[in-house]
């Protein structure tokens, strides 16, 4: 069987003074994660923790990212994550510090039955 993806979430997540992208990246997963009750799996009759999640995340400074502490937030199922370029760093009007956006695509895949 082929995996099939099943479900695009998409969620923006920030951290307005700490110049922090791993808090950034969390929230933005969570945002993309917590608005939704996927119902698919117990439809197809298939077990939750079946699911493959798939992370991007658009970050500036994708380096900084700590990964593990954004596949932590996924509550079901095996993920993987990917750090890329992107969001944005809005500096202060002072210049003395950044308010940080984190993008999130989470892509659900699904075994399916024959």
């Amino acid at each position: 069987m082929a995996a099939a993806r099943m479900v695009l979430q998409i969620g923006m997540g920030t951290d307005i003074r700490g110049n922090e992208p791993t808090k950034a990246a969390v929230r933005a997963l969570r945002d993309a994660l917590w608005h939704n009750s996927l119902t698919i799996t117990h439809a197809l009759g298939i077990d939750v923790d079946a699911m493959r999640v798939k992370v991007t995340i658009g970050v500036p400074e994708p380096a900084r990212v700590d990964k593990a502490a954004v596949l932590a937030v996924l509550p079901h199922g095996t993920g993987e994550v990917t750090v890329v370029e992107g969001g944005l760093a809005i500096p202060n009007e002072s210049g003395t510090g950044v308010t940080l956006i984190a993008q999130a695509a989470a892509e659900v895949y699904l075994e399916l039955p024959a």
